[in-house]
């Protein structure tokens, strides 16, 4: 068994799908089946057909095998859904239907509920009752309710209902995604950053997932005692050698390392990687080596990697590791990727891990580094900022773990994206290379050596910033900015790169402007941002976000996101409609955690 065999061995969740009906027998209930069925099946074909796997694909629905006419259908579909790895529940319905018999009384599992928009009969009725139901039970539900009147027995989902079903699905499937994986922390509290300091309540109490650790001396061990594959290290090294470019030293001639050491970084660089994969996820080459213990992995959907600065004052730095099990691919071809937090920022780990599962594409971390406003550009450079930058611009950057997806190399309609590895070609995969050149480390930073990878991002790009942030007494808070990527004119980018570190990453990002609140302007975003860290994901993406924080009853502190794109559980409102997030803020303090 290979290791991406291995890897998606476990059974991803299934989205279950709840017909249910009028249980008046004797003429009601009997012409009623046939629509009722059909709109579990209709919604099944949607999700099925739209929705994808990390691993490439379809996703699976489960349809209760009868109606729901009343509690004992219900036990018998909740069984059925146990039996099946069932993670997401929808119920829909064209009628009027006994609420509290035939509503989803799981409390952990996202559910929505589709309500027909018929005069023929009352779905929306039922609809409104089953919400109130779940509203008094604390059991929050997402409510689906077309805006146009149906004829009786249609087959189709109206455009806004198969919106809100994709949007609630992807988001519930992320929820049940995470469920019982772990954080694998390597490492501590890198340099004094908070979001290292790893928060198991976050972690178990609202993201239903485990908290492992790992010393960084292990990677020293599984070096020292040959604990990874090394017919896979020699395909990497080749790999390596013939892809990776090595770019300038920019360290001072007096203290640049001989070709020898970097030769060996670049040895141990790939081992590191090889070994912090194996620690995530396992590897079955492990256990036909004689390593059964190290073979089973932490079952990590998302790690963080501590480096700076015990481990970076002595040995090569984390940048490669990092970028490379970020990207959508490496030497053994494409394949999804594995989330690796630098700094082990855990907070800034989980926003990758949230826009990671929205898309399945590979995230930028990057710091948010600096707010270059249109006068200071011009002032440095003489350029004036136009276009989508008009407003001014932040630059993004960090040493070396930014997937290198974020190239902008990807293509679709000769627009510049990133892509679920399923759909990147392997010329694409050649653009990325050729766009990344790989900068003996600054050892003013990193003692220990290293490579750092150096791009620019493509401009064009939609993407959303994310982070996670904690609060003393209130909990996580989400935070999200949606926005373009931007392009500058080489020898402006040059000169506002060269005022930082040259070896890193850079991605420019202009905000999309509300003229309100963080959004009144580049500078207020930058000035509200919670952090020093970010994560990019292509497309715009916030109003999933949003969804995806309701479920977990993570509240959201600011967003760009416009008001009719919010879709969050129906009793929401019943905290206050005038003030949206507000309500938000009552409801998750309410409810609290999801698993807790």
């Amino acid at each position: 068994m290979t290791i991406e065999n291995s890897r998606w061995s476990q059974e991803f969740p299934k989205i279950g799908i709840r017909p249910t009906i009028d249980g008046r027998r004797k003429g009601i209930r009997e012409s009623l089946e046939e629509q009722t069925m059909n709109m579990a099946k209709a919604v099944a074909a949607l999700l099925s057909e739209t929705l994808k796997y990390p691993n490439g694909a379809p996703i699976e629905c489960v349809i209760a095998d009868t109606c729901i006419g009343g509690v004992a259908e219900a036990a018998a579909a909740a069984t059925k859904f146990a039996k099946s790895c069932v993670g997401v529940s929808i119920t829909v319905t064209p009628c009027w239907c006994y609420g509290t018999e035939t509503m989803d009384m799981d409390p952990s599992t996202p559910k929505a509920i589709w309500g027909f928009n018929g005069t023929e009969r009352p779905g929306a009725v039922y609809l409104a009752a089953v919400l109130s139901g779940h509203a008094q039970k604390g059991i929050p539900a997402f409510g689906i309710y077309g805006q146009e009147v149906q004829d009786a027995g249609t087959t189709d989902i109206p455009h806004d209902v198969q919106e809100k079903l994709v949007r609630f699905a992807k988001a519930g499937l992320a929820v049940a995604q995470m469920k019982g994986k772990s954080y694998l922390s390597v490492g501590s509290v890198s340099m004094g950053i908070a979001g290292s300091i790893v928060n198991e309540e976050l972690f178990q109490n609202y993201l239903g997932m485990r908290n492992e650790y790992v010393d960084m001396s292990e990677l020293v061990r599984r070096i020292d005692e040959v604990i990874y594959d090394p017919a896979e290290y020699e395909l990497a090294m080749s790999w390596v050698k013939e892809n990776c470019v090595e770019g300038p030293d920019n360290n001072p001639a007096s203290i640049q390392t001989s070709r020898e050491k970097k030769d060996q970084d670049w040895e141990t660089v790939v081992k590191m990687s090889l070994i912090v994969r194996d620690l995530m996820v396992g590897n079955p080459r492990l256990n036909e080596l004689g390593f059964g213990e190290e073979a089973l992995g932490h079952n990590a959907i998302l790690s963080g990697f501590q480096g700076q600065r015990q481990w970076t004052d002595h040995f090569p730095n984390g940048d490669f590791m990092e970028a490379i099990l970020n990207t959508s691919f490496d030497w053994n071809g494409k394949r999804a990727p594995y989330l690796v937090a630098t700094e082990n920022d855990s907070l800034n780990g989980v926003a990758m891990l949230f826009g990671h599962l929205l898309t399945n594409t590979a995230q930028i971390f990057a710091d948010v580094r600096t707010y270059w406003s249109p006068d200071a550009v011009k002032r440095v450079t003489g350029h004036t900022l136009e276009g989508a930058a008009a407003n001014g611009i932040l630059h993004l950057i960090n040493s070396g773990p930014a997937a290198l997806d974020g190239t902008g190399e990807q293509s679709r309609d000769g627009q510049p994206v990133m892509k679920p590895h399923w759909e990147i070609t392997d010329d694409e995969v050649e653009k990325c290379l050729e766009a990344t050149s790989w900068r003996p480390a600054s050892l003013e930073y990193f003692r220990g050596g290293g490579f750092s990878s150096d791009f620019l991002t493509r401009g064009g790009m939609p993407v959303t910033m994310s982070r996670i942030n904690l609060v003393k007494g209130l909990g996580p808070v989400l935070q999200l900015a949606e926005g373009y990527t931007v392009d500058l004119p080489a020898d402006v980018h040059k000169t506002l790169d060269d005022r930082t570190d040259s070896t890193w990453p850079t991605t420019w990002f202009a905000p999309i402007l509300t003229g309100e609140g963080s959004f009144t302007d580049v500078y207020s975003v930058m000035d509200n941002w919670g952090s020093n860290h970010g994560a990019i994901s292509y497309g715009h993406i916030g109003a999933d976000l949003i969804t995806l924080a309701a479920m977990l009853r993570i509240p959201v502190s600011m967003h760009n996101v416009a008001k009719d794109q919010i879709f969050r559980p129906r009793v929401w409102s019943n905290f206050g409609t005038s003030d949206p997030e507000g309500a938000d803020y009552r409801a998750c303090t309410n409810f609290g955690p999801l698993y807790k």
